[in-house]
């Protein structure tokens, strides 16, 4: 039973940190004031904390771990990209110059995570390779 909740909590927070980047994304290139409220600054954060427990939880639980299993060692190290290519696309200036480098970064982030859910599902390194 602990593995499905904690399973179903991963999930759940996936879904939600991809709802939010998307969201955020699309008001970074909106330019939107609302990317700086103070929600859209807490919440990512709170879920993601959530996100990283559970799979860290997960992994302790089925004994796979990063740098022993290649398919966790993948994810893992996406997931290191992902953060520094979110970082790039949502942090004004501070990162990413221009517009254009924070949508390249947002774009190429959505491509890590998608690599990462692939890895994920087939416990893969290289899911897309036959």
């Amino acid at each position: 039973m602990a593995y499905s909740l904690l399973k179903q909590l991963h999930l759940t927070t996936i879904a939600i940190t991809l709802a939010l980047f998307v969201l955020r994304g699309i008001w970074m290139m909106a330019a939107s004031p609302r990317l700086h409220a103070r929600w859209v600054r807490i919440v990512p954060h709170v879920n993601d904390t959530l996100l990283l427990t559970s799979g860290i939880s997960l992994a302790v639980l089925l004994q796979q771990y990063p740098l022993v299993h290649g398919w966790l060692t993948a994810k893992f190290f996406a997931l290191i990209l992902y953060i520094v290519l979110g970082t790039y696309a949502l942090k004004d200036s501070e990162r990413g110059k221009t517009r254009g480098q924070r949508v390249a970064a947002w774009a190429a982030a959505l491509l890590v995570f998608g690599y990462m859910v692939s890895v994920a599902i087939t416990h893969n390194p290289t899911p897309f390779v036959n």
